[in-house]
């Protein structure tokens, strides 16, 4: 089965390191999760700068691992200078949350964490 995420980016960072590779995951696993809310809260509130704010953050770490949702990030930044409703990105932010979801209980698995 394959898996939501690529450690290809990590471990070209780490040189090898397996402890790295590691300690990036777990940064990670701590990183993500509170932002994700957060964002999630942004959009509730239709706080745009936040959401964007949020989104903006989270990408160099998606990227970092591989995971597929820089479309939707890329959206969810594009939108936060509109005026359009929350509904505008509820779709990107569903796929976000959904994706992240899976990754999360697959990368602390898979480092025993």
């Amino acid at each position: 089965m394959s898996k939501m995420y690529n450690l290809q980016k990590v471990k070209e960072i780490s040189g090898g390191d397996e402890d790295f590779v590691k300690v990036i995951v777990e940064t990670f696993l701590q990183e993500i999760p509170p932002d994700m809310q957060s964002m999630k809260l942004a959009i509730k509130n239709d706080n745009h700068k936040m959401a964007y704010q949020f989104a903006h953050k989270m990408k160099p770490n998606l990227d970092m691992f591989g995971i597929d949702l820089l479309k939707e990030i890329a959206a969810m930044e594009k939108w936060s200078d509109t005026n359009r409703p929350t509904t505008a990105i509820q779709g990107q932010l569903d796929r976000i949350v959904a994706t992240l979801n899976a990754v999360i209980p697959e990368l602390k698995q898979d480092f025993s964490l």
